[in-house]
């Protein structure tokens, strides 16, 4: 018996990268999974069934349950009828994992409007429309007085969270998914739903090239560290945790902790008094958090 034994889950981008490993340790540990994945480039060109397919068929030679669903998450009607195929196929839905992505990097003042309507469209809108269809299944399922007890784990990332240059729709499309994290667990608490997030770190086809890692670096970008925690997280253990945001990767997890009121001065009216007062409190608050300074970066 699994953590996540019976249970019903949709992995979007699941047919690739750390979405397939969420998907295979999850039917590892019992859970039946809607394989979500369009299957376009990292750029978001194209698709492509056979990714999702090949996920599919390795958990189902394992004995597990499993189906394919090729939706474009960013597609309103699309993201309900990946939901209601996940109900329809193995009766019911208890996790929703967003990780479905993609990626235009560019500096802004290059940044074209299409290179950032493109990534803002698919990651932040990908991930409120499956989230929006998904609260509410259970929203209606609490109603009918059918207990619920699920799970949502979204994907931003330490280049929103930490301000990673040449990223700007991805880091604002992230940092939004980082909000509307904490805001979804708030309204959805109600109806017996957790919202989670992960700023997962893997070595990926998204991340590639970026750098030139030794062997045991690349172990501890091993998506299967990931995994681990995000299918922690969709089993009923993690019922006492909501609205919390981890970094995850195999040197370890972090909780990643939110906006805080800083120093604070009294206002004014007149400009010309501002001055002396807003130096003294920018003087005393703490630097941002930014990758530069992120001590938890290994060389």
């Amino acid at each position: 018996m699994g953590i996540c034994e019976g249970r019903v889950a949709i992995v979007t981008g699941g047919g690739r990268g750390v979405g397939r490993a969420y998907a295979l340790m999850l039917a590892a540990q019992g859970a039946k999974v809607i394989v979500n994945d369009l299957g376009s480039s990292a750029s978001g060109v194209g698709s492509d069934q056979s990714p999702a397919e090949e996920v599919v068929e390795m958990i189902r030679a394992a004995g597990g349950e499993a189906a394919v669903n090729g939706s474009d998450v960013s597609d309103w009607q699309g993201a309900q009828a990946m939901v209601a195929q996940a109900v329809d196929t193995f009766g019911r839905l208890d996790v929703l994992i967003n990780n479905a992505g993609i990626l235009r990097d560019r500096m802004l003042v290059n940044m074209s409007e299409e290179e950032w309507d493109m990534v803002v469209r698919v990651h932040l809108k990908g991930t409120f429309a499956p989230l929006h269809h998904a609260a509410n299944h259970w929203r209606l399922e609490q109603k009918a007085g059918r207990p619920v007890d699920a799970r949502v784990i979204n994907t931003t990332s330490h280049s929103a969270l930490f301000a990673n240059i040449g990223q700007a729709n991805y880091a604002a499309a992230k940092g939004g998914i980082a909000t509307l994290t904490q805001l979804a667990a708030r309204e959805l608490k109600r109806y017996g739903v957790t919202v989670n997030a992960i700023a997962p770190r893997a070595n990926t086809r998204m991340t590639e090239g970026l750098r030139d890692y030794d062997d045991e670096q690349l172990e501890r970008r091993n998506p299967e560290w990931i995994a681990a925690l995000v299918t922690w997280l969709a089993s009923p253990e993690s019922k006492d945790v909501s609205g919390r945001i981890f970094e995850a990767w195999g040197y370890g997890y972090s909780v990643i902790e939110s906006w805080q009121h800083g120093p604070t001065t009294e206002p004014a009216k007149d400009p010309a008094d501002l001055g002396p007062r807003i130096t003294e409190i920018v003087r005393h608050a703490r630097n941002n958090a930014g990758i530069d300074r992120n001590s938890w970066l290994d060389p």
